[in-house]
């Protein structure tokens, strides 16, 4: 009899000689094997598993500290920048996003945040939170960040102190003009800040030629690492505003004036918080690895394998959300009919094929399917069983598709 985690609880509650917590009650979590081409996390290599693994040691020994500056340089690297301040912290993207808001604005300031899904409205949140004012220029989910309205909105807010936006929006599969958006913000005098979770190494992003002054990511993207990391940069003319702040940061823990303490680079580092030591060896692999590829290589392959995804998602007669233009090759938005039942199919993949792919947000939501092809995940052979498995599945829902003339479809194209 195989007791549930409820059954474990009640009986330990009822009887007192059973011992729910002990090793007869619970064992060891070993996960399913899966393929991960949803929105993140992605599938993680398996040498930067085997970094998970190995010794950890003490977040001041001096070969820790080595292993930092490395971190460091190998993330100026990848956010092409020479930005001093360039460092993960210690959590997920979301502190990310809110380690660059806290520690930029003060009450009282105004942020001009562009909203095109679901992450412009959490700058929003963060703006908030900070006592700031949020000026938001909105545009339809499934669109680029319009360029005109950004220009009329600094043009009627001369006092914003900084301009937000979200260079690939996750929940649309949306890529804005980066460059151009900052060029403007760089024009009406304001700091330009980028969310850059998905962009980073799947995409082109250039932090210094295009004038990028705050940029955070995320590990479990494109970066094919486990969660729970946050890469950020700050331009000079940012970490300056950081330097020169009237009143203390909200967040003891995002502070950078502290964090800057252990992350700085001087041979002697304070100590601020336990670093998460293997998550570090991690992302050191992880980074490693973009390096060995190469940046420019690894935007190449991400586009490679889009156009495939793209030529055989069209074979099987589905269809794109966002147009080709500004469409992301690592986050696909897939439209399919009304005939078909959104959780049915992600249920029969996940079940029959070991396969993840991610449903609509918002709007999108029971309409859309949300196709990553994201760091180790972007591959041919992803594509491949993408196809398949998905044109095997559509048909048992009573679609006339060819899953075979998708697989062909998408070799045509490498």
């Amino acid at each position: 009899m195989v007791l549930t985690i409820s059954d474990k609880l009640n009986a330990a509650l009822e009887n007192k000689s059973i011992v729910f917590y002990g090793a007869s009650m619970f064992n060891s979590f070993h996960p399913p094997v899966r393929t991960l081409m949803g929105p993140g996390p992605s599938d993680v290599n398996p040498r930067i598993l085997e970094a998970l693994s190995r010794p950890t040691v003490g977040h001041l020994d001096p070969a820790f500290i080595d292993m930092m500056d490395e971190v460091k340089a190998l993330l100026q690297y990848v956010f092409q920048t020479k930005n001093e301040l360039t460092l993960p912290v210690s959590a997920p993207g979301s502190a990310g996003m809110e380690t660059v808001f806290t520690n930029l604005l003060e009450r009282g300031d105004k942020a001009i945040i562009c909203q095109n899904g679901v992450f412009g409205g959490r700058m929003k949140e963060n703006v908030e939170r900070c006592g700031a004012e949020a000026v938001m220029v909105q545009d339809d989910w499934g669109t680029a960040v319009d360029l005109n309205k950004v220009e009329d909105a600094l043009k009627a807010n001369p006092d914003a102190k900084l301009l937000a936006f979200v260079h690939a929006e996750t929940s649309t599969g949306v890529r804005s003009d980066a460059k151009a958006l900052c060029a403007l913000a760089r024009q009406y005098d304001c700091l330009a800040v980028v969310d850059a979770v998905t962009s980073l190494a799947g995409i082109e992003l250039k932090v210094d030629e295009w004038g990028i002054d705050a940029i955070y990511s995320g590990t479990q993207k494109c970066l094919s690492c486990v969660p729970g990391l946050s890469p950020v940069s700050f331009s000079e003319r940012a970490a300056q505003v950081i330097r020169e702040r009237k009143t203390p940061v909200q967040s003891w823990f995002l502070d950078l004036n502290l964090v800057m303490g252990y992350w700085g680079g001087s041979a002697k580092r304070a100590y601020h918080h336990t670093a998460p030591v293997n998550s570090l060896y991690a992302l050191h692999e992880s980074l490693v690895i973009v390096q060995e590829e190469g940046l420019e290589q690894s935007w190449q392959r991400h586009a490679s394998n889009h156009r495939a995804l793209v030529a055989g998602i069209e074979s099987l007669g589905l269809s794109f959300v966002v147009d080709a233009a500004c469409r992301l090759p690592q986050l696909n938005l897939v439209k399919f009919p009304d005939t078909i039942d959104d959780a049915v199919v992600r249920s029969a993949l996940l079940s029959d094929y070991s396969l993840e792919i991610g449903s609509g947000l918002g709007a999108f939501a029971g309409k859309v399917w949300r196709i990553g092809l994201m760091g180790f995940a972007s591959s041919q052979t992803n594509v491949y069983l993408c196809l398949s498995a998905l044109g095997n599945v559509l048909r048992q829902q009573g679609l006339d598709v060819d899953p075979a003339a998708a697989v062909l479809a998408a070799k045509q194209t490498y």
